[in-house]
């Protein structure tokens, strides 16, 4: 057994449900500590998060991840227990196999084998890693790199290990995300008999002509990293469950996945103004997840394109598709940022699984990572 696939079994055993962290922050701690790491456990409300850091010196590398998971779903429909790390047919199954332990035990193991290599390497390397990835995201990534902040600790490079790739490890790097703008939607009409529709005011009726609008409005045309902003609704309610009622309200809850060729002040004035437009009387919260973010070519970019074309011996695609990851948090503090991780196949899923032969794979790209970036060889 690799040191790679013992950790992440090790980890994959510890139940750590968003945002119970299991005490596996604990043993990445140990590991580190024993590299020379400085390692800080900083917990906010009820999250978990670990920073630790190598060196004092510039230019910093960050190995950012969560230790957190979703809920497995329905127990009996897994071949084993998702939290009995088992090996079928050279494929590990187990919840956060692919997302992300995996990515983290590569991580520690990648690290190790550098220190042993290059005890007096350039820069400093650090691990940002968080139980609050899964969750809400108020109390993880974000409040450390706002103590970061205040530190005046400044993060140059940062890997995410977020499950990137599509085919094969590696095949696809995110150097960027799109941002994420929720509108929770409340349309006020006037309840009353169906039967007499002028005694009432259908609000469902009166958000049609509007809906309409916000579907086939164009937002944008994307530019050359990213797709035309997309708005989606992802639910409408009304109603008392009676066939007689008219409802005295709708709630409609709706995404943007937006580009950097809009802002989300742009997109807020834009809906706002077609709402205004059809003299509909409603409330509306927003709530931003993150702005997009784009990292260009730049060292990060290129260290990590030639570890791959090194350890995979094929050329990477760059992307910047998917949903959002703790990348948003800290791409503006002017780090730039990849994500590079797993396949992404069964992330989420039932029986979620990576092979192991990836493990190692990943494992290799990482420490060339650090090789290129922190010791001036190529």
């Amino acid at each position: 057994m690799t040191a790679t696939l013992e950790l992440t079994r090790r980890l994959i055993a510890r139940p750590s449900i968003t945002p119970d962290d299991q005490g596996c922050q604990n043993v990445l701690g140990e590991r580190l500590q024993a590299l020379d790491f400085k390692v800080e456990h900083h917990r906010f409300n009820n999250v978990d998060n670990l920073w630790a850091r190598r060196g004092s010196n510039q230019p910093l590398f960050v190995f950012a991840g969560h230790t957190d998971v979703v809920p497995p779903g329905p127990l009996d429909q897994w071949q084993c227990d998702p939290f009995t790390p088992t090996i079928i047919d050279n494929t590990l199954y187990g919840r956060g196999a692919a997302d992300m332990k995996s990515s983290i035990a590569a991580m520690i193991c990648a690290c190790e084998h550098f220190v042993d290599e290059y005890p007096q390497h350039h820069g400093s390397i650090g691990f940002l890693i968080t139980s609050d990835e899964e969750g809400p995201a108020t109390d993880g990534t974000v409040k450390v790199v706002e103590l970061l902040k205040q530190r005046d600790e400044t993060i140059d490079w940062c890997l995410v290990g977020e499950p990137s790739s599509t085919n094969s490890v590696g095949d696809i790097v995110k150097n960027g995300r799109r941002g994420s703008l929720s509108g929770n939607l409340k349309i006020i009409g006037t309840q009353g008999h169906i039967a007499y529709p002028h005694l009432a005011d259908n609000p469902i009726h009166r958000f049609a002509p509007a809906l309409r609008d916000l579907v086939n409005e164009q937002w944008d045309q994307g530019n050359d990293f990213f797709p035309p902003t997309s708005f989606q609704i992802s639910n409408i309610n009304a109603g008392t469950g009676a066939n007689n009622v008219i409802p005295a309200s709708v709630e409609v809850l709706f995404n943007l996945r937006f580009s950097t060729a809009i802002t989300q002040e742009e997109i807020r004035q834009r809906i706002e103004h077609i709402l205004d437009a059809h003299n509909l009387d409603y409330k509306l919260v927003w709530v931003l997840s993150g702005n997009p973010f784009l990292t260009p070519d730049g060292r990060l970019i290129d260290a990590t394109q030639a570890a791959i074309k090194k350890v995979r011996q094929f050329d990477t695609e760059l992307s910047t598709s998917g949903g959002t990851s703790d990348g948003r948090f800290i791409a503006p503090t002017g780090a730039q940022v990849v994500e590079l991780g797993p396949v992404n196949a069964s992330i989420h899923k039932i029986n979620e699984n990576i092979d192991v032969n990836e493990l190692e794979q990943l494992t290799k790209i990482y420490h060339e990572i650090l090789v290129q970036l922190l010791t001036g060889q190529t």
